[in-house]
């Protein structure tokens, strides 16, 4: 039975809001979702709800260096790639509207990056845990789930790139059970794509039309 969840919840779900289209707003349907996740936890006798702090200062400070090293190396990844590839892609959101680019740095974080945190990760892994067996599984579905949850986007980049990043910060909740350390280095990366200037690949709507001229 949960087998089928998961696979209607993860997978059927984001099909159908990619199929939808614009139609569907895809942040408040994850929100709902995450709600539901909430109540769903917090009803159960076996959850530890400490897996819900918001804030655990100690373990935040012990997991920055091995958040920030693999950071850095993907913001100068994505960087050249941009540069050789794409160049007027690069800054394009601060460049273009700065008081945007400050909004999303602010809101992203509370309004996107919480609920998947809570949905893919907390709820994944207490969840399903029984279902896939062993820790590493465990951690590879929540990876390719989050990035399969990116085809409401409707590009190949958005699933491609939100992939391996949904296994580093499934591994990354695997290693610490904090929601607020996985949430932190979540932040992070949504905040350098959408400086950096894939954001628009991150959109829920009709992909700007210089960029479809730019691929």
């Amino acid at each position: 039975m949960r087998a089928l969840e998961f696979a209607g919840l993860f997978f059927v779900l984001p099909s159908l809001i990619a199929w939808a289209g614009p139609r569907v707003p895809a942040l408040p349907v994850l929100w709902a979702i995450s709600l539901m996740c909430l109540f769903s936890l917090r009803r159960d006798p076996d959850f530890d709800r400490q897996r819900l702090r918001l804030w655990d200062a100690a373990r935040l400070s012990q997991s920055l260096k091995s958040i920030l090293a693999p950071f850095c190396a993907a913001a100068a990844v994505l960087f050249l790639a941009l540069r050789h590839w794409a160049p007027g892609l690069l800054f394009d959101l601060p460049k273009r509207n700065p008081v945007q680019w400050c909004l999303t740095l602010c809101l992203y974080p509370v309004f996107s990056v919480l609920p998947q945190g809570l949905v893919y990760r907390t709820f994944f892994a207490h969840r399903y845990e029984r279902t896939f067996g062993s820790p590493a599984a465990l951690a590879l579905a929540s990876g390719i789930a989050f990035g399969y949850m990116h085809i409401v986007f409707r590009n190949a980049w958005a699933v491609g790139l939100s992939i391996p990043a949904g296994l580093l910060f499934a591994a990354r909740y695997r290693q610490t059970r904090s929601l607020l350390v996985s949430s932190v280095e979540h932040a992070l990366y949504g905040c350098l794509i959408f400086t950096i200037g894939m954001g628009a690949f991150f959109y829920h709507g009709p992909m700007p039309q210089f960029i479809r001229d730019m691929f």
